[in-house]
């Protein structure tokens, strides 16, 4: 049984400040949370635009994860089905290649009170390596190995590569994912909302 109910939950992680002194734009925690979710996506941390609208995966990444679903935007943002917990709730910054990782500190306050809270849920997508390391101890050393081998992955994780534009090349080297991994994730996502 959750300690606190989850309305009261949300209200605290979306004024978190824990690490605000860290971060370049200040704290502005995404999720999208509610208890009937059979889905839950668990992504790296939110971009620029994500941290402005407060809407998670409302990027081109996002537009990308959509298709790889095959679920439209209403789809995709009915909290009532679908979970959004990234592994960083706010923009972390920048570096040379990218954003900078998810902030530490952010997963071990919040996923697991986050967790008691979602009883119904059938899939997890582990999207990036941040995701997967935190989850998954599977043996595998790359993501590429992780997600070659997903549809093996401990019930009820999923693990996939990050759908950024910047993943372009990932995707054209191995075209595996899109003819074996997307059929079978589609199946499941199918499988997980239907219920």
């Amino acid at each position: 049984m959750p300690d606190i109910p989850l309305k009261n939950l949300l209200t605290e992680i979306r004024n978190c400040d824990l690490c605000a002194h860290d971060l370049p734009l200040g704290a502005n925690p995404v999720i999208q949370v509610a208890s009937t979710a059979k889905i839950l996506i668990i992504g790296q941390a939110p971009g620029t635009r994500v941290h402005e609208t407060g809407i998670p995966w409302n990027d081109p990444s996002g537009n990308k994860l959509r298709q790889w679903l095959q679920l439209s935007d209403d789809e995709f943002y009915d909290e009532n089905r679908i979970a959004i917990m990234p592994m960083g709730l706010c923009y972390p910054g920048k570096r040379k290649s990218g954003d900078l990782p998810p902030r530490k500190e952010c997963a071990p306050q919040w996923h697991h009170k986050v967790f008691e809270h979602l009883p119904d849920v059938k899939l997890i997508l582990l999207i990036g390596q941040y995701a997967q390391k935190s989850y998954l101890n599977d043996g595998y050393k790359t993501l590429t190995e992780r997600v070659m081998h997903a549809t093996e992955a401990k019930a009820p994780f999923f693990p996939l590569p990050h759908p950024s534009p910047r993943n372009q090349i990932w995707l054209k080297k191995n075209p595996w994912f899109e003819s074996k991994v997307l059929p079978e994730l589609r199946k499941k996502v199918h499988d997980a909302l239907k219920n």
